[in-house]
């Protein structure tokens, strides 16, 4: 039997470190899926576009992290619970003990850091019902290790109980995933989500050029393509799909132009919870529907004065 120990040795150890690595991972990408739904559900309003998107960023990161991290913790943890009940001398390793007692220790410096940061924020002005689900959620997923963990070292063999709880475990993480896709949305809403914002950002830099044409020539351009400017390596941007963007003169006269492009989803700059863009530069407004769509603009002479030579 010390020989069968000694041959499986090298395996036993790069499993249980495996095995150790992921659950840290799967834990703390899990906390962070948990909070970012609280900070969805529970937004701020300061700032709210730029807080959504790095919560939808963050989210995105955890939900990848757990479609690939955790069922590799979940097949890591069955195999060895199958060569436990084989072999009950591999589940007195040293090795293996000493990283049960590691991973408690891990999860109540966990508990405790993470604590003291939802207290932060919460004197730093968050609210409190937000202070409490993140305190609560992260109790909820390090106790429930540091619990399992504890009575799973007490015993001589798997209990059978491991088995329902690492069943239950694998439900909550997946309706967790399969509810974050309803706020992050598909993989291909979010590509048009992103066109959308490059067009927007497009159109910005485009209706900058428009405007320091005006002011060096003291007139609107005929057409996009006179605003290409080889020396300060200025080239009209065209929309995600690869077409020009529209640009119609209104009114010389009064500076008054339009510029059209085509969107894939209904857009919006308004602030609060709903807002699908910042407020723009100069508070320009590109609100639009989905599909083609054209923003009239006129030049204010007064806060745009030509520039004189």
């Amino acid at each position: 039997m010390e020989n069968t120990l000694k041959k499986n040795t090298p395996r036993d150890v790069f499993l249980h470190l495996l095995s150790t690595i992921t659950l840290y991972w799967a834990a703390v990408s899990f906390i962070t899926l948990l909070w970012q739904f609280i900070n969805h559900f529970l937004p701020d309003q300061n700032n709210y576009y730029i807080q959504s998107q790095y919560y939808l960023e963050t989210m995105r990161f955890a939900i990848a992290s757990l479609i690939i991290v955790f069922p590799v913790y979940i097949l890591v943890s069955w195999y060895l619970n199958r060569n436990y009940l084989k072999n009950l001398e591999i589940r007195e390793m040293k090795l293996r003990k000493w990283l049960i007692y590691f991973t408690l220790f891990v999860a109540a410096l966990v508990i405790i850091g993470d604590l003291v940061s939802v207290i932060l924020n919460f004197l730093n002005g968050e609210t409190t019902l937000k202070f409490i689900l993140k305190a609560f959620s992260v109790i909820f997923v390090a106790g429930g290790i540091f619990g399992y963990y504890l009575d799973d070292v007490k015993r001589d063999k798997p209990s059978g109980k491991a088995r329902y709880f690492l069943w239950t475990v694998c439900i909550i993480v997946a309706v967790s995933i399969i509810c974050s896709f309803f706020i992050i949305g598909s993989p291909k809403e979010t590509r048009l989500k992103i066109n959308d914002e490059m067009t927007i950002g497009n159109l910005e830099n485009i209706q900058s050029q428009i405007v320091n044409y005006w002011q060096k020539k003291e007139r609107l351009p005929n057409s996009l393509s006179d605003l290409n400017d080889v020396i300060s390596g200025f080239t009209v941007p065209t929309e995600p799909k690869g077409a020009n963007y529209g640009y119609v003169i209104k009114d010389a006269g009064n500076l008054k132009f339009d510029l059209c492009a085509v969107f894939n989803r209904e857009g919006k700059t308004q602030t609060g919870a709903y807002s699908t863009y910042p407020v723009s530069l100069n508070a320009q407004n590109w609100d639009h529907p989905a599909g083609k769509f054209c923003f009239e603009r006129q030049i204010d002479k007064e806060l745009y004065p030509v520039i004189k030579k």
